[in-house]
């Protein structure tokens, strides 16, 4: 039989996708072999290697959203909505500003978030070992002190989800061993070929990385600069 890998790319919220690509994976009966993840890619993935069961994942995932924590915390700011362009591009700008301008606590903690407040998220991982996962599984991060990518593949896996999902100012970067980890789409958002390396022969990546939209004249340096951070996330998969 040929080996089949799964490659899930980050993307926020638009990560909930892959849901959707794993439940149509499991109505046509195509066998996965082994899984590499990023970032919300990574959560999704880790959970269907656990589970293999995309119907729970999907329940999972709408208790996650309709949790008083996750509404406390305000993660819908990394949600996107339709609108047209003008209201688009003034969303855009007013999360740009809450994500990379938390001046007041962003400069004097090394997260807007403390390990604490989002470590919930992460406890029905809690005592599983990557290894022992059903289906094989790895979850890509960046250390930030070597600027290597970091393919976890053994060990505890909700600190190693933890490390591929910790955005950068956002949520705190984890200690393993001599190295600080943080979300794995820092340098790898689509991992194809960390999914090669481990034996799959035929390779399925799911990228939901947001397209280059069309905009208006840029005014301002915090367009410009948002635009600019925009673009390099488009490119950087490729």
């Amino acid at each position: 039989m040929i080996k089949i890998g799964l490659a899930l790319g980050g993307g926020g919220a638009r990560g909930l996708a892959h849901i959707g690509v794993l439940k149509v994976l499991q109505r046509e009966n195509i066998p996965i072999s082994c899984i590499v993840g990023c970032s919300i890619g990574a959560m999704i993935g880790a959970a269907f290697s656990l589970f293999q069961d995309a119907q729970k994942i999907e329940a999972l995932a709408f208790e996650w959203i309709e949790s008083r924590l996750f509404e406390e915390m305000g993660i819908e700011i990394f949600a996107e909505q339709d609108k047209d362009d003008k209201n688009h591009r003034l969303d855009d700008f007013i999360t740009y500003m809450k994500i990379r301008f938390s001046f007041l606590k962003a400069l004097n903690n090394p997260a807007i978030f403390e390990r604490e407040t989002i470590e919930p998220f992460f406890n029905i991982f809690n005592g599983v070992h990557i290894e022992k996962l059903p289906v094989r599984f790895a979850a890509i991060a960046t250390d930030l002190i070597s600027g290597e990518e970091v393919v976890l593949k053994k060990g505890d896996l909700k600190t190693a989800l933890m490390a591929s999902s910790a955005i950068p100012g956002i949520f705190p970067p984890v200690a393993l061993g001599k190295r600080l980890l943080v979300d794995g789409a820092t340098s790898d958002s689509v991992p194809v070929h960390v999914i090669r390396q481990r034996g799959a022969k035929k390779v399925i990546a799911v990228d939901v990385t947001k397209c280059i939209r069309k905009i208006g004249p840029l005014s301002n340096a915090l367009y410009i600069l948002y635009r600019s951070d925009e673009i390099a996330t488009y490119h950087l998969p490729t």
